[in-house]
């Protein structure tokens, strides 16, 4: 009956890592007041499974910040992200800045096995040769971000999950060497996949608006210490 009436109708199946939950709803907002009748189905998880989704075809497409090397994909790019030592607000760290050694004696906070932060904190800490003996690992940001905010420890988080707590002095960035980390939310789908008309339709609208929503809802992501 919807499509009878010129509406355009279908689902879309997305699996987003979970730090794109931060992401995802500002990208469908106002394409959903445009097209009521899509449904989307949305997977949020750890980017492996994300990449296993991907990889079976059994998604139109994922929201990533780290695209993987072994598939060949095509990509529309969201916003940027940006990665901190995330510590609970103390003002003992403003004019400070610690070496990647001095992580070696603090309490770190990490992700599961299979997060894309978990896999890009590991790296940067693998490059710089730093052992951590106290660690502490959970399954989601949010998790992560209560955690800090509970005096346990400290993090390598994305910034834009934690940008009120940021704003109210609740958590704040711990200057760091070497950081912070730079990457880039994109949406992928597997090279040469065939989309329905929902899912063209929903591409088209992200090439032309992501800049107006990036600047929207993104704009403050870079919150200085």
């Amino acid at each position: 009956m919807q499509s009878y009436k010129g509406q355009l109708v279908g689902r879309i199946k997305i699996a987003i890592v979970s730090t794109g939950k931060y992401v995802m709803p500002y990208l469908l907002t106002d394409f959903l007041k445009e097209h009521p009748a899509i449904e989307f189905e949305i997977d949020v998880t750890n980017k492996e499974r994300v990449v296993e989704s991907l990889k079976s075809n059994s998604i139109d497409f994922a929201l990533v910040s780290l695209v993987p090397e072994h598939l060949k994909t095509q990509s529309i790019t969201i916003v940027k992200n940006s990665m901190h030592l995330i510590g609970a607000y103390d003002p003992k760290w403003k004019n400070k800045e610690l070496s990647p050694i001095d992580l070696q004696d603090m309490h770190l906070i990490y992700r599961e096995l299979g997060s894309g932060t978990r896999q890009m904190m590991e790296r940067f800490l693998s490059q710089r040769h730093i052992t951590v003996q106290k660690k502490l690992e959970l399954t989601s940001n949010e998790a992560v971000k209560q955690a800090i905010m509970a005096n346990l420890g400290y993090s390598i988080m994305p910034l834009i999950g934690i940008r009120n707590e940021l704003a109210n002095k609740q958590l704040m960035i711990v200057p760091l060497k070497g950081l912070p980390i730079h990457t880039t939310w994109r949406i992928i789908w597997l090279k040469g996949k065939k989309h329905s008309p929902a899912v063209k339709a929903f591409l088209d609208y992200l090439r032309e608006h992501t800049q107006s929503i990036s600047r929207k809802h993104f704009g403050l992501q870079d919150i200085n210490p």
